[in-house]
């Protein structure tokens, strides 16, 4: 769905389970990008050209969680189903010694996947995400269960078209510090508002988070053989620094940065800094 210039041209890829569209630009190492519920590649607008410029080459899809332009009607948009379509997209385009970067929602589905598809993946960058027993987290606990229910994805994006609903705790206000543009909320708003088919596989993919899945893949987090990044916001309200702590205790190879002045979308709030931290971890952790 992706609005930015900044995303570069976006094709559509043809998987077993429907088109996935994606944004591909720049050459280098490969970075793919992982957003999380409700958003698209737009996230990643003020991250890609940095990346870009230090000699990336930037995949940013439009995964199917609610956000995106193409209906998967046939998808499994289970967790697990989730983290092998991104393997599956690795694998379709045959990349290589990979860098993940993941956000929210999506960092969930990495962990996921760094425990079941580890074999393209050079190295991981968690920014600020769901965990162990926090998938989802609250007050989105509500809002994900709501959702489950047949008509009720439309009911609860009605009111979102008016900018203050936008702030409330159960729409941005706890992920961004600061508003979004109206383009761009529009972008992570529009399409579910707008296609059945897109509020079908956003229903679909809420009826199956559970933190099960989270919890599964950190019993095998002493199995990664990976770098990993993990970058929080010292004032984020959704994850708290102790979950941050965690993932560099169990993850044998994770080290960790915080950032202020953001709330969960670092993305959004201070995608300069993101930037920078992903380009100096890249460069720590360059394939030989």
């Amino acid at each position: 769905m992706g609005i930015s210039s900044a995303l570069g041209p976006a094709p559509d890829l043809a998987l077993s389970s429907g088109r996935l569209r994606y944004h591909d630009i720049g050459t280098g190492s490969p970075v793919v990008f992982v957003h999380g519920l409700l958003v698209n590649a737009d996230l990643w607008r003020g991250v890609i050209p940095g990346l870009v410029a230090a000699g990336h080459r930037c995949l940013a899809p439009d995964w199917p969680l609610g956000s995106h332009s193409i209906p998967m009607p046939e998808a499994d948009l289970t967790p697990v189903g989730l983290a092998d379509l991104i393997a599956e997209f690795l694998d379709a385009l045959d990349l290589t010694d990979v860098t993940i970067v993941a956000s929210d929602t999506g960092g969930a589905l990495t962990q996921i996947l760094m425990t079941r598809h580890p074999e393209r993946i050079g190295r991981v960058v968690l920014a600020a995400v769901d965990c162990f027993e926090v998938f989802p987290p609250q007050p989105f606990t509500t809002l994900v269960r709501l959702a489950k229910l047949p008509g009720a994805v439309a009911a609860l994006l009605a009111p979102l078209r008016w900018r203050p609903a936008q702030r409330l705790p159960l729409a941005f206000g706890w992920v961004t510090k600061h508003a979004l543009p109206r383009a761009i909320a529009e972008s992570y708003l529009g399409p579910a508002r707008r296609d059945p088919g897109i509020r079908a596989d956003l229903r679909r993919f809420a009826a199956g988070v559970d933190a099960r899945y989270t919890l599964a893949a950190a019993h095998r987090f002493a199995e990664v053989d990976l770098p990993v990044l993990v970058v929080w916001s010292t004032e984020d309200k959704l994850f708290p620094m102790s979950l941050a702590q965690r993932l560099v205790a169990a993850l044998p190879r994770a080290s960790l940065r915080t950032v202020g002045d953001s709330y969960t979308f670092l993305p959004e709030d201070q995608p300069e800094l993101l930037t920078e931290l992903i380009v100096e971890f890249t460069r720590l952790h360059a394939a030989p």
